[in-house]
C-alpha cells in the first residue's frame, strides 16, 4: 500500500504541519491550526503521489492566502 515515495512525503508534510499547528496553538489563528492539524492527517487517506503532493501543497499555501 504505501511504498518509500509516500512515506517520505507523508512525513515531510506531518512536520510542516506539526509546525503549523503549533504556531496556530500559540497565536490562536484558525487558519494555520487546521491546515496544520490537515497536514498531518490527510496524507493516512491518500495514496496517489500526485494528490499527495498537490493537496499537501495546497494546504501549506493556504494559511498564507486566508488572513483571519
Amino acid at each position: 500500500m504505501f511504498n518509500t515515495t509516500t512515506l517520505i512525503w507523508g512525513m515531510l508534510f506531518g512536520i510542516i504541519g506539526l509546525a503549523f499547528f503549533v504556531y496556530g496553538k500559540k497565536q490562536a489563528a484558525v487558519v494555520p491550526l487546521v491546515c496544520g492539524l490537515a497536514l498531518m492527517v490527510f496524507p493516512y487517506f491518500v495514496s496517489n503521489i500526485y494528490a499527495l503532493v498537490a493537496v499537501g501543497i495546497i494546504l501549506i499555501v493556504l494559511p498564507f492566502i486566508i488572513r483571519l
